[in-house]
């Protein structure tokens, strides 16, 4: 059973920092594309950061935390990470850790494209 299970959330001030992980079991993370969703309320689940397979050398943001977001991966230890540094009171919601079912190069960035999901962990920031 494959299973996704974030972390790291939490209430943090503006200009702060958090670090999610994404503990995965019964998958090995880099067997395929990964990235992090997140979901305001009210708002259509939207991309946020991705990381490719095997190695990880492609890494692609979207604009809104470009510079101020990190997607990493530990291949040894089977996580992944979203370092979120700067943070914004926009960047408040629910971020998801998502895998994609098979392999291969690229990065995808639509939400349809992934098929493995973790439940959710909460990101507050307050102005």
């Amino acid at each position: 059973q494959v299973q996704l299970v974030e972390s790291g959330g939490g209430l943090v001030q503006a200009g702060g920092s958090l670090r999610l992980s994404c503990q995965a079991s019964g998958r090995t993370l880099s067997s395929s594309p990964m990235a992090w969703f997140r979901q305001a309320p009210d708002k259509e689940r939207e991309f946020v950061a991705g990381i490719s397979w095997r190695s990880g050398d492609n890494k692609y943001y979207a604009e809104s935390v470009k510079g101020r977001f990190t997607i990493s991966r530990d291949n040894a230890q089977n996580i992944g990470y979203l370092q979120m540094n700067s943070l914004k009171p926009e960047d408040t919601a629910v971020y998801h850790c998502a895998s994609r079912y098979s392999g291969g190069p690229g990065i995808y960035t639509a939400a349809k494209d992934y098929y493995y999901w973790g439940q959710g962990t909460q990101v507050t920031v307050s102005s």
